[in-house]
Formats: structure tokens, C-alpha cells, sequence
């Protein structure tokens, strides 16, 4: 499948097969666990919308929180770790926010997270677009970006699986080199 069929069969919306898994960094550099659920909206021109639901536990019965990402994906040719696999940039230069759904982690947010939001509330939405938030290592007047690749096969839809180590996908040298569990089509 060429590019442009790739994106024809990318339309719509994707969701987690169940929740996952990835590894993940604490400020100090060790390794923690990142429970998640993901769904996915790939619209056309190269729009997408992505939903977390950042899980306080591998079974999903607490949410921690729901992330909320939109913006573009950058094409950037064909990826070696699968026939018709291709790199892509995913840039959320739309919108980034987040929305606590326990209290620890709102509480948590309200001490590191102080510059330039109001307080934070169970279910509330913040932005974080172009703003610091120190959790996800966000700089204030940047845009977050992930160097990335996008696979569909047998119809179900990868993406690439964290570095072991926790690193992210910040830079080309981090782009992934493995799949990651897949996504399903789901109901929009």
C-alpha cells in the first residue's frame, strides 16, 4: 500500500484493544510503568486527534487522567521495520490538554504545574499548548512533536512501541524501531 492508500484506509477512529503498557521515566531517570487506554481520530489532510486515558493501574479500573492531543501528521517516508510501515512526525499544534480524574493527581498537578493555570480541579480541562508543564517535560512557547511511525496491517493499526529505556520519541535518533500493541477500529 502507497502512502496515499495508507492514509484512504487511515480515516476514522481507532481505540486500544485493551489497556497497555509502555515504559516510562520519573524525574530521576528510573524506569516506571505508564498504564493507558488510546483513542485515536485520523481525519482527512493530515489531521488527528488522539484521547489517553492515563491509567493509575494495568486493569483500568482507577483513571489518573485524560490527555487530550490535535494537530498534524507529517509524512516522512518509508520505515524499515515493515513493508509499507512509514515514519510520521505527529505535531500538536492544535491543541494539548489534560483533565485530572483523581485527586492525588490533581493535587500532584497543583505543586508542579503552577505557571500560568488556574487551579487544578477533578475533571477539569487545562490547556498545556505552548505552555512549561514539568510532567511531560513541556516547554513553555513549545510545540510537542513525536517522531513516530504508523503501520496498518491485516486491519488493525500500529504505531511504534516506547524505547525500553523510557525514552520518548523527541528526536529522529528516538524514532521507535519496534510495533506497539495496536489499535482497532471503533466507533466514532
Amino acid at each position: 500500500m502507497n502512502v496515499e492508500e495508507l492514509k484512504a484506509a487511515l480515516v476514522g477512529t481507532w481505540a486500544s484493544l485493551a489497556p497497555e503498557i509502555r515504559p516510562s521515566r520519573n524525574p530521576d531517570g528510573t524506569i516506571k510503568p505508564f498504564f493507558l487506554e488510546r483513542r485515536f481520530v485520523y481525519h482527512s489532510e493530515d489531521r488527528f486527534e488522539l484521547t489517553v486515558a492515563s491509567l493509575a493501574d494495568p486493569f483500568a479500573k482507577a483513571k489518573l487522567a485524560t490527555i487530550e492531543i490535535a494537530g498534524h501528521m507529517l509524512w516522512r517516508g518509508d520505515h524499515a521495520i515493515a513493508p509499507g510501515a512509514q515514519k510520521v512526525d505527529f505535531v500538536a499544534d492544535e491543541a494539548y490538554a489534560v483533565t485530572p480524574l483523581l485527586q492525588a493527581f490533581a493535587d500532584l498537578l497543583g505543586k508542579v504545574a503552577t505557571d500560568g493555570y488556574a487551579p487544578w480541579k477533578i475533571g477539569e480541562r487545562q490547556s498545556i499548548l505552548g505552555k512549561a508543564f514539568p510532567p511531560f517535560g513541556l516547554q513553555k512557547g513549545a510545540i510537542f512533536k513525536e517522531y513516530d511511525l504508523v503501520h496498518l496491517a491485516h486491519g488493525i493499526l500500529f504505531w511504534g512501541a516506547r524505547n525500553v529505556d523510557g525514552r520518548g520519541f523527541d528526536a529522529e535518533a528516538n524514532r521507535p524501531t519496534n510495533l506497539q500493541i495496536p489499535l482497532i477500529r471503533a466507533e466514532s
